[in-house]
């Protein structure tokens, strides 16, 4: 019996150590799709042409595809949700009246008739030309595969597929508020992505996605007055002009040509997307790095010089970012006026454009930069949504910050507040919530988009500005073109800063623990000063602190956090800084000695920088009276 014990023990540890050092893999994807649009009844037909590679050590069979214009269908789990969700999406209801005369909000996939919903039917499905079996449940597509995929091997899918387009409710649609036609995100049969944590077959209820990264090689047939814009790069822009021909080309048609088959390639992605209008504008700009930005907009007088104006500013956006974080490694990128609010494709965004000048700038200069964090540092935005939305929110204040004509000290105040709130409300979940899965919308909007982003600017109060810039920098060359976890960003700091910041991740992101010190008394000593702070919320914190002497001087004071096993480097070089002993968690009170009179001091501070996010700012401040 000890023997078996022994010999148990020893393969635990074994099998424990191989899954903890197992080199990275990730799938990989080529599609090749022909389809056809109908712009008279919004159906589409295509082929897909699948080659998948399994990079993994499983045998793999079954695959999963999502199929998501199905959500927009009366009882569909999108719809359900809207029914049952305290908060539901203002675009996504309509307000009705009851017999009571009470106004309830009714769910606009519910009232969608037969030709309005979306749908995404699935036919001749083979694998390496066998037949394989398939069932479709909501908006997933299971697939018992013909013969299983053996590791480190390949397989060819291919099968025919019929589309509706939705009249648009929630990002991909036609004719949406804007009057945009066709807003084709989420719209071909799309393989799941299967990672080391298995299959990610989530179905479409809500908002965010995880893809199989891949080249794209996609065959567009539509109405020849139709405007396309989308990711990839087009193939063959001198026969289809549009205002992608080159200078001093003339782009005609035969004249009995009723539609145009645009050729785009896009590689290395996750996604496609495009979207279709017979008015776009279509402006073509030079970025940093000589890429291409294009602008597809309405050509509607009340809002095209808000556009013109958007141009040259986005060039000055993007280089931010190139500078900020990596170089955008693409060539092209399209601000396309489409959708409702904003949302991230692979080289590209739809967006609302009919708002002001600040409104559209504040969007576009989001949705650009998830194309670093998402569309390049591909994280699973359905496990962990904080880590593309709030890492884009970060570097996004910090752009419009940079280009603003007056700057702010601390670009991300108002961040901090929406989090007072939601903590003062008692609706936070912590941030390892699945993004489907939280009771209502705000809480997820806060928690992913601005406790994400206060993850990074906080960061910069714990290790230092100069360590989170290099940290996202080499973020960005050690993860770019893979599926970055959570651990990946916190151990990228720890390499950067030597800092030891297990506690940081584990309390920020998976619990709701809050941060909570004051001043707890300052007292004469013998002609010195005796302050004593203490910690009155859960989550640890290094404590910077600053004391103003009332002949103006003044200087700072930093107490370690024990378990970082880290000084950070004096933000503040100018001011003496002393540091003390560090504080562990465990004690909730700490004392230390400053060498002059109560008499002489005017002002104590924790933390003036107001980066680190305690949730009660009262306690942070003792003034002598």
């Amino acid at each position: 019996m000890q023997k078996i014990l022994l010999f148990s023990f020893l393969s635990f540890g074994l099998n424990t150590a191989f899954a903890q050092s197992a080199p990275y893999w990730q799938q990989h994807v080529d599609y090749k799709m022909e389809v056809s649009m109908d712009v008279k009844n919004y159906q589409y037909k295509g082929k897909q042409e699948l080659v998948y590679t399994n990079n993994s050590s499983d045998t793999l069979k079954k695959v999963f595809y999502h199929l998501f214009p199905n959500a927009f269908q009366p009882g569909s789990e999108m719809d359900a949700r809207l029914h049952f969700i305290k908060d539901p999406d203002g675009r996504m209801v309509t307000k009705v009246k009851g017999a009571d005369g009470k106004e309830t909000k009714q769910s606009r996939i519910e009232t969608l008739k037969p030709n309005e919903i979306g749908f995404l039917k699935i036919t001749n499905l083979k694998q390496d030309g066998v037949t394989a079996q398939t069932r479709t449940s909501g908006t997933i597509l299971e697939v018992t595969l013909a013969k299983p995929i053996l590791p480190n091997s390949k397989t060819t899918f291919t099968l025919d597929f019929d589309g509706q387009v939705p009249v648009q409710v929630r990002r991909s649609g036609r004719n949406n508020a804007e009057g945009i036609e066709l807003s084709m995100s989420q719209w071909y049969p799309k393989l799941a992505e299967f990672d080391f944590e298995g299959w990610h077959a989530d179905p479409y209820i809500a908002r965010e996605f995880h893809g199989v990264w891949g080249n794209f090689d996609v065959k567009i047939t539509i109405d020849k007055d139709y405007t396309i814009g989308g990711s990839g790069y087009l193939q063959d822009k001198n026969e289809i002009g549009h205002g992608y021909e080159d200078a001093g080309v003339t782009v005609t048609y035969p004249k009995k040509a009723k539609t145009l088959t645009w050729h785009f390639i896009a590689p290395n992605v996750h996604d496609f997307t495009w979207a279709a209008d017979k008015e776009y504008t279509h402006d073509i700009v030079k970025g940093p790095n000589n890429v291409d930005l294009h602008f597809f907009y309405k050509n509607n007088p009340k809002t095209t010089e808000n556009w013109k104006q958007l141009e040259p500013l986005m060039v000055k956006v993007m280089d931010y970012y190139n500078q900020r974080v990596g170089a955008y490694p693409y060539k092209q990128y399209s601000f396309i006026q489409g959708g409702d609010g904003g949302m991230e494709y692979a080289m590209c965004t739809l967006m609302l454009g009919n708002g002001t000048l600040q409104g559209i700038l504040g969007t576009a200069t989001h949705e650009l930069g998830h194309s670093w964090f998402q569309h390049i540092l591909a994280s699973n935005e359905s496990k962990h949504p904080w880590m593309d939305e709030g890492f884009t929110t970060y570097i996004e204040d910090s752009a419009l910050n940079e280009i603003a004509a007056k700057k702010e000290v601390n670009p991300f105040k108002g961040n901090y507040a929406a989090y007072y709130q939601l903590v003062q409300s008692g609706k936070e979940q912590p941030q390892g919530t699945h993004g489907d899965r939280y009771d209502e919308n705000r809480p997820y909007s806060i928690s992913a988009y601005v406790k994400g982003s206060i993850f990074l600017s906080q960061l910069e109060y714990v290790i230092g500005k100069e360590n989170v810039d290099a940290t996202l920098k080499r973020y960005f060359n050690d993860f770019k073109f893979k599926h970055p976890t959570p651990n990946d960003i916190k151990r990228t700091a720890e390499r950067v800063s030597g800092a030891e910041l297990d506690w940081y991740l584990i309390d920020w992101t998976e619990t709701t623990n809050t941060i909570d010190y004051g001043i707890k008394d300052v007292v004469d000593n013998a002609g010195k000063t005796t302050v004593s702070l203490e910690r009155i919320g859960r989550m640890p914190m290094p404590i910077d602190l600053t004391v103003e002497y009332t002949d103006g001087t003044s200087e700072s004071f930093y107490i370690p956090l024990r378990m970082m096993n880290f000084i950070k480097p004096n933000p503040n070089p100018n001011v003496k800084r002393t540091v003390l002993e560090d504080w562990a968690w465990a004690q909730s009170n700490y004392s230390f000695t400053i060498d002059k009179n109560k008499t002489a001091i005017k002002k104590i501070t924790i933390d003036p920088s107001g980066l680190m996010a305690d949730i009660k700012a009262a306690n942070n401040v003792y003034e002598v009276k």
